[in-house]
Formats: structure tokens, sequence, C-alpha cells
């Protein structure tokens, strides 16, 4: 990976208010994941489908994207008691390990873009491999971390065992009830546009340095797209802050990225 030694400035210079959240935005954060898997559930129920298929769409974008990664990241600054147990939480009802998630995207904010960057390997393929190598990610993610010594292997077993469990269920269930089926089909469906969406898009694995290794995106149009998501550049440069200042960190760094010569790119405006 090439050195970040450029004029980027210190978080104190940058402001350390970038690492504070709210309480009440934090605990908004936290609760909404949950209350998505829910509301799947109460829609489906009710036949009101459009409003049912939103939820796992939704609920992805929540966790990997963003509050499971601040957990990942432990960029919400909760005591280790409870950040642990809400990212297995958070990333099981999704149906993914939060610990080999932890894992895997730790080693690729320190390697990218390695040959041993399972997660970002996307970035060196065509769209159409891409899009087939995020059908397989998520296991070939679990077993990475798996296979490393560390305390996180108790939690990604004992995550992977509940899923395999909760998988089994959905099947059982189906005398009774489609609506596990569904979800956990949808929900394993929605991770496969990972390496799209999180690698492709933002990454370019032939840039020369870290700052041009992540794409720069501006505009309002992406910024409604994206709901405010598209700052990856900014995370790799700060990753200990949290998702919810990604804003204000892109418009305090715009003066640096703009010494250097980088072109965002924007939809439109």
């Amino acid at each position: 990976m090439a050195s970040s030694r450029v004029p980027f400035p210190s978080l104190d210079e940058l402001g350390r208010d970038l690492l504070q959240v709210s309480v009440v935005r934090r605990a908004v954060s936290l609760m909404m994941p949950f209350a998505l898997c829910g509301l799947f559930f109460m829609f489906a129920a009710h036949g009101w489908w459009i409003l049912a298929l939103a939820c796992p769409v939704l609920l992805s974008f929540l966790t990997y994207g963003s509050t499971s990664h601040d957990l990942v990241h432990r960029t919400l600054r909760l005591p280790s008691w409870l950040n642990e147990p809400l990212l297995c939480a958070m990333e099981l009802i999704a149906l993914r390990s939060g610990h080999a998630y932890r894992v895997t995207h730790l080693h690729h904010h320190t390697r990218f873009p390695a040959e041993d960057d399972i997660e970002a390997a996307a970035a060196r393929m065509p769209i159409v491999r891409a899009i087939a190598d995020g059908m397989t990610l998520q296991y070939r993610l679990y077993f990475a971390a798996l296979k490393k010594q560390g305390s996180h292997r108790s939690w990604v077993v004992g995550e992977g065992a509940v899923i395999t469990l909760l998988l089994a269920g959905s099947i059982a269930s189906l005398p009774w009830t489609i609506l596990p089926a569904i979800y956990s089909g949808l929900m394993i469906a929605g991770s496969w546009v990972f390496p799209i969406a999180t690698v492709l898009i933002p990454h370019d694995a032939g840039g020369e340095h870290e700052w041009t290794q992540t794409r720069l995106f501006r505009g309002r149009v992406l910024s409604v797209l994206a709901l405010e998501h598209l700052y990856h550049l900014e995370h790799h440069l700060y990753p200990q802050i949290p998702h919810h200042n990604w804003p204000e960190l892109a418009r305090r760094l715009d003066p640096y990225f703009e010494r250097l010569g980088l072109r965002p790119i924007k939809l439109f405006f």
C-alpha cells in the first residue's frame, strides 16, 4: 500500500469534534437496523410488498456500509462489552459474521491494493467478474477470518453457527410460512452487490498513492443517491471518524484535495 505522507492535516488540526456523535444520533443509528428487520416481517405479513422489499435494501446499506462499519472501526466510542455484542447482533440479522467483517475489513485498510486483500479484490476485476465475485465473497471472507489466530475466532465460530441455524430455521418453517426464507434470500442476494457498491465504484487499484487509490466524489445528486455515504477516500484517510461526520470531514478536506489536483466525480451537479 502506498504511503499517505502528504500535506493532510492531523486530526487535531481538522478538529476533534469530528469524533463526536450525539447520543440521539447514535441511538437511532443503532436501533434502525433492528427496526427494519421487524418492519420487513410486519409489512410482508400484511402483503405490503413494496415496503417490505425496501427494508432489506436499507438494512444492507445501514449495516455493512454504515452502522456495522462504525462498530467494526469502534468509532461510536462504545465500551467493548456493548460494541462487540452489537456488532455480532447487527450483522447476524443480515446473515453475516460481524467479527469476520472486522478482521477482513481492517486488513483491507492496511493492505489495499495488495493481492491478499480479499475484500477489495473486485477493484481489479471487470464488472461482470466483480458481480460474480459477490456471490461467494461473504463465505470467503468468513473462512479467511477463521484462519487467522486471535480472540475474534470464538466470535466468528459462534456467528457462523447462529447463521447456519437461522438458515436452517427459515427452511424448516416453510410448511407454515415462507417469510423467513424470503428474508434470508433477500439478505444473501443483497450482499452480492457489495463488490460493486463498496469496492469497484469507490476504489482505483491502479492509483499510485493512497489518495488516488480511492476516488473522490462530490455533488448533490450523488449525495442524495448514496445517502451521504460516498466519502470512501475521506474514510480511508481518517478511519477513526464515524460515518455521521463524513460530510463535514469532506468539507474540511476539500482545500487539501484541491491543492493535490484531485478532481471529484459528479453526477450532473
